[in-house]
């Protein structure tokens, strides 16, 4: 598995941080990104979130979508 800084993904915080400013719970976000055509377990976030698992970039579009969250947010990561 390819891995930066030794995790598969940088951006869980920032998914778990806006899941929570929205007062989603992991089942909410599961149901809207369902509506996105997008389908994932509450597993798959918690996964997602304590960065154990790789985002594809349609799911992060689709995250990025549903919880609101702004290009410039996701680029401070790689500062």
């Amino acid at each position: 598995m390819k891995k930066f800084n030794n995790h598969p993904n940088l951006v869980g915080e920032l998914i778990k941080n806006a899941r929570k400013k929205k007062n989603f719970t992991k089942v909410d976000l599961c149901r809207e990104l369902e509506l996105l055509g997008i389908a994932m377990s509450r597993n798959e976030i918690y996964r997602i979130e304590k960065n154990q698992m790789i985002v594809k970039d349609f799911e992060l579009v689709a995250f990025c979508i549903v919880l609101d969250i702004n290009f410039n947010d996701l680029k401070a990561y790689f500062d």
